[in-house]
This record gives structure tokens, sequence and C-alpha cells, in this order.
């Protein structure tokens, strides 16, 4: 089944439609937060601070809060979040100023924010493989990853489009419209599980929390998700080379200014487009050996840049590491989606952990790479990448089949 045949069910046109909107909301917010940081003080480093502050909660909830998560895992409760959400986002033009204190004030709301989002995300991944059957699974995994593929595109465009009409504050008041409206469309969703839920069982049905597991234990039995879960964090760190470094690797050595960098994000998010297509209707047997060869193909995708004579073939190679992205998390959401739903929620919480602290140590580092040599960082951070996907492929097999072929002392080991 296609995503047209998935949308044609309302719970997932409804789950689709809120999670979309959730996307751009967070996309809308992001771009409005750093464009008024940088159009008040001019400081790139103030910039880079706010992201570094919207990261920690995912980072601290990620690794002690393993009780609280779970008690946000339903639909219901994640209406709530989004109203909070909303609400922050109402706030920050109220209360922020172009001065210390006002800093101070901002670091703070975008602090909160992420803390909703920390918990917020891994309970919406979770619930989602509830609504359909386990074959289909997949698609409508690679049909939410839509979602963010379409909003990387349509969020710049966005802000672009509505500060032609509305004042950089009202584009906050726009932004939690959106999470407004998808806390509306997951109270729906709420209602709907309980009406199936009832109509299945003939009687009241008591919605319950996941019990909370330990990670350790459950990563100990599948080491084949531990090393992608690895892999995904190499990944995000290598990831801010090419956030910071692309428009210095155009301009040193091809010569190009903003036009050339509107080009290439274009083909990097065209190639998303057409790879999230591509993953949604096709079923990998091996899933570690399609994870791991989506990052090498990222990783020579970074090589090929470095080396790039000229635009068009820069344009090529962000195609393909476009092309690459929803490959490889399509394919991890799928493979966790397989676990049970409080095994599944603790390692979907343990992957955001994982590629949000890499992401911020590879934003605190890897700039200062970038300056001294973009075209080196870049030809490094593929370079990398290809040790690490091959590193992690032969490594996840090779103890997959040990652990099959001692399943009891394994679990005595995972038990302890």
């Amino acid at each position: 089944m296609g995503y047209l045949g998935l949308l044609r069910r309302r719970p997932v046109l409804v789950l689709w439609s809120s999670a979309a909107l959730s996307v751009l909301g967070d996309r809308l917010y992001g771009l409005a937060v750093m464009w008024v940081v940088y159009a008040s003080t001019g400081s790139a480093a103030l910039m880079g601070l706010v992201a570094v502050v919207e990261s920690v909660p995912y980072i601290v909830i990620g690794t002690f809060g393993r009780r609280l998560v779970p008690w946000f895992a339903s639909f219901g409760a994640l209406g709530w979040l989004d109203v909070a959400r909303a609400a922050v986002v109402f706030a920050v033009p109220l209360l922020w100023s172009p001065d210390r204190g006002g800093m101070v004030v901002l670091l703070v709301l975008v602090g909160v924010l992420g803390t909703l989002g920390a918990v917020f995300d891994p309970n919406l991944a979770g619930l989602v493989p509830g609504l359909v059957e386990p074959g289909q699974v997949r698609q409508v995994t690679a049909l939410l990853d839509l979602t963010t593929r379409l909003a990387a595109i349509a969020g710049p465009g966005c802000v672009g489009l509505i500060l032609l009409v509305v004042s950089d504050v009202q584009l906050f008041a726009v932004d939690g419209a959106t999470f407004l409206v998808s806390a509306i469309a997951l109270w729906w969703l709420r209602s709907h599980t309980r009406r199936a839920a009832v109509a299945a069982s003939l009687g009241p049905v008591a919605i319950d929390r996941p019990r909370v597991v330990a990670a350790g234990p459950v990563l100990r039995r599948h080491p084949d998700v531990r090393v992608a879960i690895g892999l995904h964090g190499a990944g995000l760190f290598v990831a801010a080379v090419s956030a910071v470094g692309l428009p210095a690797v155009l301009a040193v050595r091809l010569g190009q200014g903003a036009a050339g960098y509107g080009l290439v994000l274009a083909a990097i998010g065209a190639g998303a487009l057409t790879g999230n297509l591509l993953i949604g209707s096709l079923r990998a047997v091996r899933w570690l050996m399609t994870y791991c060869a989506a990052w090498v193909v990222t990783g020579l995708a970074l090589i090929g840049i470095s080396a790039a004579p000229s635009l068009p073939v820069v344009l090529g190679f962000g195609f393909m590491s476009g092309l690459a992205t929803p490959a490889a998390a399509v394919t991890l959401r799928t493979r966790l989606a397989q676990f049970d739903r409080p095994e599944r929620l603790r390692l979907l919480t343990v992957d955001q952990t994982v590629i949000r602290s890499a992401g911020t140590v590879g934003m605190l580092t890897l700039p200062l790479v970038v300056d001294a040599a973009p075209a080196v960082a870049f030809a490094g951070a593929g370079g990398f990448l290809i040790v690490a996907a091959a590193v992690a492929g032969i490594a996840g097999r090779r103890v997959t089949v040990a652990v099959a072929a001692a399943p009891e002392r394994v679990l005595v080991a995972a038990e302890r």
C-alpha cells in the first residue's frame, strides 16, 4: 500500500497532519528564534548557544528520565504537550528583549521547549506502529519521515512568505497556532483509539502507560540495534561539518555565493524527497546492511563535495547525500518498531539521546576544523563515516550471529 492508500485511512491522515504541523512548528520556531537573536545582537555565538541549550534537555531526559517519558505515552498526553509548546512559543515575543536579561529569559524558554520536545518526540514515534498492521509499519514510518523532508524544504520558504505580511513577533503567533492545531488532532486520535479499543473488546478499556524498562539488557540482547544507534550518533556528530561548512566550501573552492548555496540545499532536499519515496516502497531483508550502506553513501557524498570541481558536481553529490538520509532514518525506525511498546519507547529515547549528544559535541568542536580547512573537514568527515559504517556492519553481523549461537548465556548476562 502506497502513501495515498495509507492517507485514505482517517487515523493515519490525522496522525500525519498532526506530525506535519508539529514538525513545521518546530522548524518555524527554530528559524524565528535564530532570526530574532541574530537581527537583535548580530552574534553568531549566541545563535550557537541557543542551539546547544535546546539540545541539553534531550540529553538529560534521555539519560536520567527513564521513568518520566512513559507518563506521556498516549495521544491525549501528547496533545497537552503541544498545548504547552504553543504557550511557550506565544511567550517568547512577550517576555524577550534584546538585552542581557532578555537573553536569559529566551534561553530559559528555549530550554523549556526542548524539554517538552524531548518527551514528545519518542512517544509519538512509539505510538505510530499501533495504528497500522505489522506489514505496513515501514510504509507509515516512511510517510511520517516525509513530514521532516517537506518541513526542511518548506520551512525557510514559509518563514520568508509569512514575514512579507507579518512582523517577526507575529511569526511566533503563527508558529504557536500550528502546535494548537496539532493538539486538536492528537486529542481526536485519543478518542478514536479508545473507541476502537472498546469496540474490539466489547467493553470499557483502560489505556495504560507502558512499563518502564532498562535499555542495557535490551541492547545486549540485540547488538545489531546497539551498533546501529552508535552509527547514528557518529553520523550526527559529523553532520556539523556539512551544516556549517557547506557555505565555506562553496565560497573558497568554487567562488559561489548565496545563490549557489541555495541551489545545493534544494538539491539535497530533492534527493531526500526521492529517497523517501524509494525507501517507503522497498522491503529490506538485511536491514543493518541497508542502514550501513546508506551511511556509506553519505560519506562518499561528503568526500565528493570536498573535491568537486564545479557547482553542478556539488549539486549531484548533494542530491546523493539527500537520497541516503531517509533510507537510514526509515530503516532504523522500522527496526525499532518491531519491539514491543515499552522496549520500543526506551530504544527511541536512547537513540534520541545519542544523536543529540553527538550532534551537540560536533557543533561545539568541528566548526573549528571547518574554519581551518573546509575541504579537508568534508573529506575527513566522509572517510570517518565510511569507516564507521563498515565497522558497524561487520561488527553488528558477527555479534548478532554470536548471540544467536549462545542465547542462554547472553540471556543470563543480560539479566544481571
